[in-house]
């Protein structure tokens, strides 16, 4: 939205808005601007839910395995998780035969890792970036 446009939303003068949005990109509240690409019109509509789990929790693994995983171009997110797993990784492929190929040469490869469970998802139900303030 411009500029413009949320001075409107938000009822203040566009120089005032402005002003506000610089204080906020400053003190770090907004932290970044992206365009949202839908996958299913790059070819990557096959979102997987992967879990893992560590054969230990010493800090050098938990740092060899996160170093490792952010090098991996097709994982979206990956989450240190409280639970049965370590981590969950949210991952995007063309297909479950793209999907194996990201598992032989990326996930299988991954440092300290003694379980994988990946999960399917069948459709989204509901998605949004924008964080409930």
């Amino acid at each position: 939205m411009s500029n413009a446009e949320l001075s409107e939303v938000v009822h203040l003068s566009p120089s005032a808005c402005h002003r506000r949005v610089q204080r906020l990109e400053k003190e770090g509240y907004i932290r970044d601007y992206v365009a949202l690409l839908d996958p299913r019109k790059l070819d990557m509509p096959t979102t997987v839910f992967v879990e893992i789990t560590l054969q230990a929790q010493a800090e050098e693994v938990l740092e060899a395995f996160e170093k490792s995983v952010s090098r991996i171009p097709d994982v979206l997110e990956c989450h240190l998780m409280a639970g049965t797993a370590d981590y969950l990784l949210k991952i995007v492929a063309e297909n479950t035969e793209d999907f194996a190929r990201i598992h032989r040469q990326h996930l299988a490869r991954l440092p300290g890792v003694a379980q994988m469970q990946s999960s399917f998802a069948l459709r989204t139900v509901c998605k949004t970036t924008a964080l409930p303030v």
